[in-house]
């Protein structure tokens, strides 16, 4: 429902701009997105993945609507020059992964009632995660590494951005 709401409030904005709008949304929803990431994942389930090819999975997974969130968000405000675009793609690509890999620590650290979905799910069903192939403390690293870039991709905007740190500090600390 959330989904279509949001082509119905980019439906409403000025028309060539809603018509970016929405194929960004399409875009980041669809099969060069969160549908393809997600095919990705059921068609690997049970395969040995390297890091490259998770990360690459869960870039059009998550990390396609967290872009398409940012991206949308940046675009109902002022204009943006290049340098401050790339800074935003780049706390996206951050969060969006960091977002991925506190999802497989809870999987494994986390209780059917905190997460309100079965723990441990993932590595029952043979399914290639950050925990699995990095271990459990170095996918928290990970993470804290992500953070961190997140919020050095933001300095350029100084306080405008308070928002957004504290958006990637809530994902990074996440309990489910």
């Amino acid at each position: 429902a959330l989904q279509t709401l949001a082509f119905e409030v980019l439906a409403k904005a000025p028309l060539s701009q809603a018509q970016a709008q929405t194929a960004m949304l399409a875009e980041a929803a669809g099969s060069h997105g969160m549908a393809g990431g997600q095919a990705l994942d059921l068609a690997h389930v049970g395969d040995a993945l390297s890091l490259n090819e998770l990360e690459r999975m869960h870039a059009l997974k998550t990390g396609a609507l967290i872009h398409a969130a940012v991206r949308l968000g940046a675009a109902c405000g002022r204009a943006l020059d290049q340098a401050q675009s790339d800074a935003l793609d780049r706390y996206a690509a951050a969060v969006g992964l960091g977002f991925q890999i506190v999802d497989d620590v809870l999987d494994v650290e986390g209780t059917a009632h905190s997460l309100g979905k079965t723990a441990g799910k993932d590595a029952a069903q043979g399914k290639a995660t950050y925990v699995s192939l990095l271990g459990l403390d170095a996918a928290k690293v990970r993470v804290a590494e992500l953070r961190d870039e997140a919020h050095t991709a933001l300095l350029a905007f100084g306080a405008g951005a308070r928002r957004l740190n504290e958006l990637a500090d809530w994902i990074a600390l996440r309990k489910n």
